[in-house]
């Protein structure tokens, strides 16, 4: 495992640009009896032939990074094995989880479960681009692989997390008219648009997650004016959306939308990356408590919000060291993740996992 991550780590994966990556994930596995497969450079590989029949659990984590912090002060690229620490970007995010899921599958491919087991090592998580799991569900499709649930390794201390909000970024335009500043001509579109962004400030949803809280949003972005004498007739501004599982992406934009005055124009840029709860009486909540975890609700954004069943993410290392410099994994944290989630699917072995 250490000597896998450390060639993970040696090898640039940004994302959209995995390809050498994705190869030696392939070749691993193929060296360790799976029989791996490639749709672009997502890598999966099947534990044993497909079985319509039987219910499917994939096994999820993504090989993609995003790019060195400029503050780091080794080079990102060689693996530094340290004070029981493996400092290296991706390390933690996470090649730790992709190392640990591959390993655990490798050890329970002579194992007879009475569900299909799927690894699914996808690419461009951090950017949530076209050629990742958006290109490998529908191929997994076309192959008549249907998932029931899944297990997605990013670095959460091992603890389950239970939900994680959604995200709508509203691209909002506020107009006025143009006129000359020393007369106060024209309507200053400035001032529109703080009073709407007032009023979402105010703006209060009709109701919470009982998981995840109510929705959250911050004005994150502003620009308008051109010269220091004249009014602006135009005036951008961004607002970041936390959504929850109590309104679609879709609904919480048009709610916001009808916040504001009819002179400011609210654009979402996307509506797919959608919040994702899970109930604590799932099977996937239970064999992670059994052994220990403790469900929470993440506050960051992975792979889970495309998915459209029951998953839970949960995986070696720590949120807060992601994208960080000097990323790093403890020796101690990788040491113990294949036997717990071994465990866990044991557990899911005898119970279901639906």
């Amino acid at each position: 495992m250490i000597a896998l991550l450390r060639s993970l780590i040696a090898t640039p994966s940004l994302s959209r640009r995995e390809h050498a990556t994705a190869s030696i994930i392939e070749q691993w596995l193929a060296a360790h009896g799976a029989v791996p497969r490639r749709t672009g450079n997502n890598v999966w590989a099947l534990s044993r032939p497909y079985n319509p029949g039987l219910p499917t659990l994939m096994l999820n984590s993504h090989h993609d990074t995003v790019g060195p912090a400029e503050s780091y002060t080794i080079d990102p690229y060689t693996p530094l094995e340290a004070d029981g620490k493996i400092y290296g970007l991706g390390s933690n995010d996470a090649g730790a989880s992709v190392v640990s899921l591959c390993s655990t599958f490798a050890g329970l491919l002579g194992e007879t479960l009475p569900f299909n087991l799927l690894l699914a090592i996808s690419a461009e998580e951090e950017v949530g681009g076209e050629g990742g799991m958006r290109a490998l569900f529908p191929a997994l499709e076309a192959e008549g692989i249907r998932i029931d649930a899944a297990i997605v390794g990013e670095p959460t201390g091992m603890q389950p997390a239970v939900g994680e909000r959604g995200l709508v970024v509203l691209d909002c335009t506020t107009t006025g008219e143009a006129g000359h500043a020393a007369r106060a001509e024209g309507i200053n579109a400035i001032y529109r648009a703080m009073a709407d962004i007032d009023a979402l400030r105010q703006y209060r949803f009709p109701a919470e997650s009982s998981m995840l809280g109510p929705v959250t949003l911050n004005i994150t972005q502003i620009e308008a004016g051109s010269r220091h004498n004249v009014i602006p007739d135009t005036c951008r501004w961004v607002v970041d959306v936390r959504a929850t599982d109590a309104f679609s992406n879709e609904a919480t934009a048009a709610m916001l939308q009808a916040a504001v005055s009819p002179y400011t124009k609210a654009v979402p840029r996307s509506t797919r990356v959608r919040a994702s709860a899970i109930s604590p009486s799932h099977p996937l909540v239970r064999a992670a408590a059994a052994l220990g975890g403790e469900p929470f609700v993440s506050p960051t954004t992975s792979d889970m919000s495309l998915m459209p069943f029951a998953s839970v993410k949960i995986g070696p290392g720590d949120s807060s060291r992601s994208h960080r410099a000097d990323e790093y994994i403890r020796i101690d944290e990788l040491a113990a993740a294949p036997a717990f989630y071994t465990k866990m699917i044991l557990t899911l072995g005898h119970t279901g996992i639906l």
